[in-house]
């Protein structure tokens, strides 16, 4: 989320919290902050949110109402602005969350990959069709829509860099905003980022 502040140019502090190098869990430190005791998460004076899409509304509900970020809820194009929000971590993660736990399995995972794969294609499809002709998911101007689909976009570009010729709007899209200040700021401050720019070149 220090992308979308960055783009507001609201302050923020990053708290950093260390996986377990073995099993990658959470520390149980950031049980203190929320009681799942997962990220991400923010707080905001008495306020902590967690969830994507949540925590992306409220920064945007509480501190930049009128920002070109978000359409105005009776336009056309919320709808379609919300439907990207949930999607993020609805659909489009799951595929992936099920290549992470199905990798542990070891041979015992492997008649699940080819349904995995395909259902990864399948989202990379989507989304490249969504993009054809447009700069952004909703148009020419970028919204937290995009914000909130970035991480997919860029897991998509890593994890399938053999098949970017064929999804070239996809490829093009996170290119773009991986270029714009206000991630570039974020990413410097987040510290070290298995997905960013330099993980994208073939």
């Amino acid at each position: 989320y220090g992308w979308l502040l960055e783009e507001l140019s609201i302050p923020y502090t990053i708290i950093f919290y260390q996986r377990d190098p073995v099993t990658h869990l959470a520390p149980l430190s950031l049980k203190q902050i929320h009681p799942l005791g997962k990220s991400p998460v923010i707080t905001d004076g008495a306020s902590t949110i967690i969830e994507t899409g949540a925590i992306i509304e409220y920064i945007l509900r509480k501190h930049a109402p009128s920002t070109p970020l978000q359409p105005p809820p009776s336009s056309p194009a919320y709808d379609a602005y919300i439907q990207w929000l949930h999607y993020a971590e609805g659909s489009a993660i799951l595929p992936f969350l099920l290549q992470l736990y199905v990798s542990k399995l070891g041979d015992a995972g492997a008649p699940l990959h080819p349904r995995i794969d395909s259902e990864i294609d399948n989202h990379m499809g989507y989304l490249n069709s969504q993009l054809e002709g447009k700069l952004y998911l909703l148009g020419d101007h970028i919204t937290a829509a995009d914000i909130a689909m970035s991480f997919v976009g860029e897991l998509l570009v890593v994890s399938r860099k053999d098949k970017l010729d064929k999804f070239s709007n996809l490829h093009q899209w996170v290119l773009r905003f991986q270029n714009r200040e206000a991630y570039k700021n974020a990413l410097r401050k987040g510290g070290p980022y298995s997905y960013g720019p330099e993980k994208d070149k073939n």
